[in-house]
């Protein structure tokens, strides 16, 4: 009778194990990006959604409008001194990155209310700096959202479109 009640215990717990890390597990994960650009250090974190067979820009993420620029929380982008975005001033600190996809062109937004779900509760009066770049075709398919800081350039690819804006 003991032996059963413990492999009853185990039998539980292991179930209650699955269930609770099933229920965790994102489809769109965590992931963090630091480089230099100029002096500063960038650092970007964004949840990091894939494509999944879908048809992405105009569609899942529509053109003309205020986009998280990521998966689940707002993605955020710090900076270690100040810098220039696009030869615009910014001042050093820690902000929600979002962005306005179009069809040749993004808007880039820094925000300064980093701690945002989504872009749900965003607030345009809360915008630091916006500037506007162009978009282009990527060499690569790329099926999940990421992001590079190489060459005092922030590189935003995902599918099979690029954007890229500088940072000095």
């Amino acid at each position: 009778m003991k032996h059963l009640s413990y492999v009853t215990t185990f039998l539980f717990l292991l179930t209650f194990g699955i269930n609770a890390c099933a229920q965790n597990a994102k489809p769109s994960p965590a992931e963090s990006v630091s480089g230099k650009a100029g002096n500063a250090t960038v650092t970007i974190t964004y949840g990091s959604p894939s494509v999944k067979g879908r048809k992405v820009w105009g569609d899942l993420v529509p053109y003309g409008k205020v986009w998280r620029t990521g998966a689940n929380d707002a993605t955020t982008i710090e900076f270690s001194s100040d810098v220039k975005i696009e030869g615009q001033a910014l001042a050093k600190g820690k902000y929600a990155l979002f962005t306005i996809p179009e069809e040749t062109g993004w808007t880039i937004i820094f925000n300064k209310n980093s701690k945002q779900w989504g872009a749900y509760s965003y607030k345009q009066d809360e915008d630091v700096l916006r500037v506007k770049v162009k978009s282009q075709k990527s060499a690569t398919f790329n099926e999940a959202l990421k992001f590079e800081v190489a060459n005092d350039m922030v590189h935003i690819s995902w599918e099979n479109l690029m954007v890229m804006f500088t940072v000095k």
